[in-house]
């Protein structure tokens, strides 16, 4: 065998189990594993469980703060501004530097699956997907991106965005992206959602949208998207991002709103970091929390995971592209606190993720790949609650990463 893990605390197993690595999969799991293997590791009760998954990231603007720090950021529009400012020195360079630096912390922290929104607008041009794509080139057979064509500041108002989100899909951008309620009307945004949809169809790709990033209540592009999904027949293909609005509309129209999310079959990415910090800054108490309507979502059987979004940008000052401490934030935010949704908050950044990002080959079981994450933890609510090591991080039976920490304390 390729490798050997022993001793393993698997999630829902009461006893110690062995798995088994062969050609960079998963060959056998059980309570005692005979076999010789190139590499063995001793778990020695810890737990392990698939890799995590970052469903939302902007890996080209992220760590743009380091070369603006003075950049004073009070409201969304105020970030997307002074990114503006940003995407004029952006080059293949800065964004694969910048980038880098995110995914080796992401892989470190257990991350070997990312899916990327970059910016296409009149300012940045196409360098965005070249720099995107040469940090998906370098990290390829370690950690793997998708690439999200993004036109942030809207296709009817940057008419050449729409030239541009073509020409990264020909490239090989993976997903089509959008954000309609960055438009000036509801038929701009109407004409905004059909032209990514007609994108996605001709490439045959996903959808995944920035949609209602806003605590205003009339901002309903989240019911355009679920019913163009349903005219066309998109089931299970379309994702939306953000949905804040959702958690401002009355419960009556969320409640029409989420049925039809459901009915197409689309998952929901909330995105805490970001809009905690973002949203209801003109709110006096109580002042909206930003976050989607996560826990009816979920009671709808919708599909629900959470992004780092930003990090160390000009939307966000923080962030360590860690799957865990995003968890734990979640887990505040969304207010899911019982055993049963500390287990959902896992799922979130693993099996519930892979369904999002259409990986096939993903999850703890045989036959599965072996992308695995071995945690200084016995069970998933001391994971989250203590950001666990991660000490061991494989990559189709080959370790990618290892942490080991020594501490010392004097009392």
């Amino acid at each position: 065998m390729q490798m050997l893990i022993k001793n393993a605390k698997l999630r829902n197993q009461s006893d110690l189990m062995d798995v088994a690595v062969d050609d960079g999969k998963i060959k056998e799991i059980g309570k005692r594993v005979l076999c010789e293997a190139d590499t063995v590791v001793d778990a020695e009760g810890r737990l392990v469980t698939s890799s995590f998954i970052e469903p939302h990231i902007h890996l080209d603007k992220n760590n743009v703060l380091d070369e603006m720090p003075d950049a004073k950021v009070v409201t969304l529009q105020d970030a997307i501004d002074i990114q503006a400012i940003a995407k004029k020195n952006y080059s293949v360079e800065r964004i694969v530097k910048r980038g880098s630096d995110v995914v080796n912390r992401a892989i470190v922290n257990g991350t070997l699956n990312i899916r990327s929104h970059i910016d296409l607008d009149d300012v940045a041009g196409i360098v965005t997907y070249d720099g995107v794509a040469a940090l998906k080139e370098k990290y390829k057979g370690v950690c793997d991106i998708q690439i999200v064509a993004f036109p942030q500041v809207g296709l009817i108002k940057c008419p050449m965005a729409k030239e541009l989100m073509e020409e990264a899909m020909k490239r090989g951008a993976d997903v089509v992206g959008g954000m309609p309620a960055n438009e000036n009307s509801p038929d701009d945004s109407r004409e905004h959602v059909k032209f990514c949809f007609d994108l996605a169809e001709k490439y045959d790709a996903d959808v995944d949208m920035h949609v209602d990033e806003t605590d205003d209540p009339f901002y309903r592009t989240l019911e355009m998207v679920a019913d163009e999904a349903l005219k066309r027949g998109y089931i299970g293909r379309v994702t939306a991002g953000h949905t804040c609005a959702l958690a401002a509309y009355d419960d009556h129209y969320a409640s029409y709103v989420i049925e039809k999310v459901a009915k197409a079959g689309m998952r929901i990415i909330t995105n805490p970091p970001t809009n905690l910090v973002l949203e209801g800054r003109n709110d006096k108490q109580p002042i909206r929390r930003g976050i989607t309507r996560v826990k009816e979502l979920l009671a709808a059987g919708v599909t629900v995971c959470f992004g780092q979004d930003n990090l160390n940008d000009t939307f966000y000052p923080f962030g360590a592209a860690n799957s865990l401490q995003l968890a734990n934030l979640t887990g505040h935010a969304a207010q899911m606190t019982a055993p049963d949704e500390i287990e959902k908050l896992y799922d979130m950044i693993t099996v519930d993720a892979a369904k999002i990002l259409g990986l096939e080959d993903y999850g703890l079981e045989i036959g599965k790949n072996a992308n695995l994450v071995i945690l200084d933890a016995t069970d998933v609510r001391e994971a989250i609650r203590l950001d666990s090591d991660r000490l061991y991080v494989i990559r189709k039976g080959k370790v990618v990463a290892q942490t080991e920490r020594e501490t010392k304390l004097f009392i």
